[in-house]
Order: C-alpha cells, then structure tokens, then sequence
C-alpha cells in the first residue's frame, strides 16, 4: 500500500505534531534566520504541493467510483440510453447538444415528468423540522 493512500489517522497527526515542534524549536536555535525562513517556506511549499496531488488523487478515485456506479444503474434501467455510459469521453459541443436535449425535454415534458417526493418533502421541512421513524 502506497504511503500516500494511507488514511488520517491517529499516527498522521502525532507526526503533525512533532513537526510543528521541531519547527517551532527550531527557530531560536537558528536565531530565525533567513536561511532558516527560507528552509521553512521551501518546506512548506513542498508539502503544500504534495498534499495537492494526493487531494486530486483521491478526488480522481471518487469520481471514477462515481461513474462506475453511474454507468451500472444506466446498465440496469431498460429506459435508459446506454449510449450515456461514456459521457465523459465526450467533447464539450456533444456535451452541450446533450444539455441542450435535456432542457428541451424537461421544457416540453415537464407537466408530464413527477417530482420526486424526496423534494416536495425538502421543501416542506424547510418551514417544519423533518419527523423521523424509530425502528422498532
């Protein structure tokens, strides 16, 4: 398993920790110097940047994970097109005739189209708090 895939844990914010303190002890050992600033901000920069990729890494996985399960619902629906399964191969002019498509019929077929009752019922708490079962 890849360091970087390694969730927060307890051990991620001990090592935090410790380095902050080497960092704020550190400091009057170099009189605060400015190689000793430098150091920081070039450190700082760094992890900076590297905390940049392991977002995007994780924000890739969780938007692959999300088509996946897209295009096996699109699989399972008999009504659905399941030429929409590659959207995302798409070109943003066939993305936006696609868009298009979809106003249109929600322009031409809205009357016909049900709400789904989760938004009515969205609607409705916003002036009441929302009454919840208990199993049992």
């Amino acid at each position: 398993m890849p360091l970087l895939s390694i969730p927060y844990t307890l051990s991620w914010r001990k090592w935090g920790v410790a380095v902050v303190l080497v960092w704020g002890l550190s400091g009057p050992s170099f009189h605060f110097s400015d190689t000793w600033q430098l150091v920081i901000n070039t450190g700082t920069t760094i992890v900076t940047f590297l905390v940049v990729f392991l977002i995007q890494g994780a924000q890739n996985r969780d938007s692959r994970a999300l088509h996946l399960k897209l295009d096996e619902l699109l699989r399972a629906v008999a009504q659905a097109r399941t030429s929409l399964v590659a959207l995302e191969g798409r070109t943003d002019d066939e993305l936006d005739r696609l868009q298009q498509e979809f106003d249109h019929l929600r322009q031409t077929q809205g009357a016909r189209l049900e709400r789904c009752p989760d938004v009515q019922a969205d609607e409705a708490s916003r002036t009441t708090p929302p009454r919840r079962e208990r199993p049992g």
